[in-house]
Order: C-alpha cells, then sequence, then structure tokens
C-alpha cells in the first residue's frame, strides 16, 4: 500500500482504508479482518461512535490493543446518543464533544485518537464554537487532528475557511461525480485530503453490480434510471474490455488528485480478501482510461440532490 500525507499534519494513512461499520458485532470475525487488512498493508481504520451504538468501537479498541502505534484510527461524533438506547440527536457542541470524545477513548482502550470527525453538520451549527472545542482536544494532546464527513460543499467550505482540519470525508464515485463540482476543487485550494466513501456505489459498481441492480436498483440511483445502468455496464465493457467494472470504479475514485484514500467496507474475510486484490490490480489500467470513464459518466450537480 501507498502511504500518503494526511493534509498539513505529520500522519500518513495507506491509500487504502478499512471501513469499519460492516464488520458486524462478532468481536472475534472483526478482529481476524482488521489483522488481515493491517498484514496487507492498510494502516487507517474508519469508524464512528454512532456505529452499532459504541459496540464498533470496541471491536476495533480490541483489534489493534496490541500493535496501536502501526495504527491511524478515525472516529466521529456529532450523534448525540446514549449506550443501550436506539436514538439519537445531532449535537456539535463543544460540550458534548468534550464528552464524547472520552466515551470514544475509553471504547477504543487507547488514549488519543489519530483522526477526529465531525460527523455530518449543517450550516446552522454553532460552528465557530465546535472549532473551538476540536481545537481543545488538538492541544490537550487526546487527537492527532481533526475533519469532517460531509457531502455539503457550502458545509465544507465554512470549515475549510475557518478550521485547520487536515481531512474531509465525502461520497464520491463514478456514479455520484458531484463532489468534483465543488467540495474536490476546495480541498486542493485548501491542503485538505479527501478520505472518499462509496466508491462503489451501494454495490452498483461491484463485480455483482447486475445482481445489486435488479434488487435494489429498479428506481435507479441519482441521475441514472435503471435502464442508462444496464446501457452504463454494457458501455463500459465494451470500451474497456480488460478491466471489471469494479476495477475501474476504484480506479476512478484513486485516481482524483484530492482523494488521498479510498474507503471500502466488508462483511467477511472473503469479501475484504477480493476487495484488496482489486484495489492492488488498478495499478495495471492506464491514464487513457480516465477520460474515457468521465465521458461515459454523468457529471452530476449538487442542485439536483441536496
Amino acid at each position: 500500500m501507498k502511504k500518503r500525507q494526511l493534509g498539513t499534519s505529520n500522519i500518513e494513512i495507506s491509500d487504502l482504508t478499512l471501513g469499519c461499520m460492516s464488520l458486524g458485532t462478532n468481536a472475534e470475525q472483526g478482529k481476524k479482518m482488521i489483522d488481515y487488512a493491517l498484514d496487507k498493508g492498510i494502516n487507517h481504520l474508519d469508524t464512528a461512535d454512532l456505529y452499532n451504538f459504541g459496540e464498533n468501537e470496541k471491536i476495533v479498541g480490541e483489534a489493534i490493543k496490541h500493535r496501536r502505534s502501526d495504527v491511524v484510527v478515525t472516529t466521529k461524533v456529532g450523534n448525540h446518543f446514549q449506550e443501550g438506547k436506539d436514538n439519537w440527536f445531532w449535537d456539535p457542541s463543544k460540550k458534548y464533544i468534550h464528552e464524547a470524545v472520552r466515551n470514544s477513548l475509553q471504547r477504543l482502550n487507547t488514549d488519543y485518537i489519530d483522526v477526529y470527525m465531525l460527523h455530518g453538520g449543517t450550516l446552522d451549527d454553532p460552528v465557530g464554537e465546535t472549532i473551538e472545542a476540536f481545537e481543545e482536544l488538538k492541544k490537550d494532546g487526546l487527537i492527532r487532528t481533526y475533519g469532517i464527513s460531509s457531502i455539503r460543499p457550502n458545509v465544507v467550505r465554512e470549515y475549510a475557511i475557518r478550521s485547520s482540519i487536515d481531512v474531509l470525508m465525502t461520497q464520491f464515485s463514478l456514479l455520484d461525480r458531484r463532489p468534483e463540482e465543488a467540495i474536490l476543487p476546495i480541498a486542493e485550494e485548501n491542503q485538505i485530503s479527501v478520505v472518499a466513501r462509496g466508491p462503489l456505489a451501494k454495490g452498483l459498481l461491484s463485480n455483482k453490480a447486475d445482481e445489486v441492480l435488479d434488487k435494489k436498483g429498479k428506481d435507479g440511483y441519482l441521475d441514472y434510471s435503471y435502464n442508462e445502468l444496464k446501457s452504463l455496464y454494457y458501455e463500459l465493457e465494451q470500451a474497456l474490455p480488460d478491466s471489471s467494472l469494479q476495477q475501474l470504479a476504484m480506479y476512478y475514485v484513486a485516481n482524483h488528485p484530492a482523494v488521498t484514500s479510498t474507503v471500502f467496507g466488508a462483511s467477511s474475510l472473503q469479501q475484504l480478501e477480493q476487495n484488496i486484490a482489486v484495489h492492488q490490480s488498478i495499478n495495471e489500467i492506464t491514464d487513457a482510461a480516465y477520460p474515457i470513464l468521465q465521458q461515459l459518466t454523468k457529471a452530476a450537480q449538487y442542485e439536483q440532490h441536496r
């Protein structure tokens, strides 16, 4: 795996990130998957306090406790919940962030978090107070750096201007090119690293795309109708026959200059192995493929999908 600098920080992460949300609740299985990912060179794990209401953080913490220095851990905050209860509300206040970080540290069984992210955000939030909370945690050594997970350009722009965030997590795929319109340029202009999630568009760009489309895609996806997706699959196969759909999807996201790492999830060791193998194979795709992929897909605009 290649390692890349995260923003202007001294943190380097692998160009592939394991999204831990799909690990499930079996701690033994989760540990096996995390161990496999780390042994293959992935050093960046992404979780959030809300995933399984804290249980996901506990699984991650248990899995890395004997190799903590080898791992960059990202977790997220902003969804106010109590363990044991299945409801939450949005709370980006300084008081809650200071409370939540300590709960996450305990669940992760660590005394610091590498990357702490705001798990969403709106312009109605007390943005200055939120930024102040993250800066205080950084100064206190509880976090190494911070960022935001968002698909809202106006919110991303606000944090880019007003804070020292090093990282932005956002949804980006061959079927969801909205970030190219505003979010990715903002990140590039402000030396903010992008960690791109959803590269396989809920499975519609996986090697089981036809199966997923027939099960879940009858209403299409964003700007694409069911029939348009069917046609796109055929066009991609004809234009780039030497690469699978999943290879092309991972290649497109990973090769954008603003993207530092691509996040993928896996719910089984077999799926994890396959995803890592696909990522490693995208180096075989030539640069000539990029303009072809841009030509065949739609440059969706945010105005259509707020």
